[in-house]
């Protein structure tokens, strides 16, 4: 090999080791940044912070059903084997958790089915925490959607609509789900005729709500299900922290699972700011 090759292949050299000794450097100041709760390199194109709106799961978390949903049994321990595994048995309806179409439909979409274009969206979030502290069967309607649009400007494309009642305040105590002695359960939800303004007046991906069910709990039919469901939308139960958002501006990532011919699953949900 000539001179010239050597010292060519050796700058080449020099300057890959620079590149990967500065894309590290880089890392290692994202993963600081996110512990100081200054956003990180990947944020710096349009947003400044990230908000989880996911509830933790665990065996007592609130269920639609009442039961116990969310079981695990750990199968390795690291005093034993050096390292910890959980095996899980969960209803797919737990937690924080996505409809796919297939839960209200004979051949909808499953959830391993949801194009994820339809899962990274603009956030509206529509504020009824007044009427739903004075009714707590109160449901979003489509007065409340044209009064947001009406201050806020048109729902945009591909967008989640989320009723923010306030009721993730309650998670940790029965008035989440908040049944009567006929074993009725009363919590705000999205009423049909909301949902059936949502699908006919924009293209929204998806609607979400922070109580158990899109439904107001009182629903003997789960009407807004059967309406939202099979025209191919999803819808997200049970989120937490709308509160902490502001009613436009946000991106919703929702981190669905992808098990086959799945009906929903618990997810992973947060905004981008």
């Amino acid at each position: 090999m000539c001179d010239a090759c050597v010292i060519e292949t050796v700058k080449q050299r020099m300057l890959s080791r620079r590149g990967f000794f500065r894309a590290a450097a880089v890392g290692t100041a994202g993963i600081a940044a996110a512990g100081m709760g200054i956003a990180p390199p990947a944020l710096a194109a349009g947003h400044d912070s990230v908000t989880d709106l996911t509830h933790e799961l665990h065996e007592e978390f609130p269920t639609y059903f009442g039961q116990q949903q969310f079981f695990r049994e750990q199968k390795f321990n690291f005093a034993q084997h050096t390292f910890n595994l959980f095996e899980l048995r969960v209803n797919e309806h737990t937690g924080t958790h996505v409809d796919a179409p297939l839960h209200f439909s004979a051949d909808g979409l499953s959830v391993a089915e949801l194009p994820v274009e339809k899962l990274v969206v603009p956030l509206c979030v529509v504020d009824i925490r007044e009427k739903a502290e004075a009714d707590a069967d109160a449901e979003v309607t489509p007065d409340d959607i044209k009064a947001w649009i009406a201050a806020n400007g048109d729902i945009p494309e591909n967008a989640c609509v989320a009723m923010l009642s306030g009721w993730a305040a309650h998670v940790g105590t029965d008035k989440f789900r908040n049944a009567d002695g006929e074993k009725k359960m009363h919590f705000p939800g999205f009423h049909v005729e909301a949902a059936r303004f949502l699908l006919e007046e924009t293209k929204a991906a998806g609607i979400a709500v922070d109580t158990l069910s899109l439904d107001h709990g009182i629903s003997a039919d789960f009407a807004t299900h059967n309406a939202w469901l099979p025209e191919g939308r999803w819808g997200l139960e049970a989120t937490a922290n709308l509160d902490k958002l502001p009613a436009k501006g946000a991106t919703l990532v929702l981190g669905a699972p992808k098990h086959r011919g799945g009906t929903g699953g618990p997810a992973r949900v947060f905004a981008l700011v």
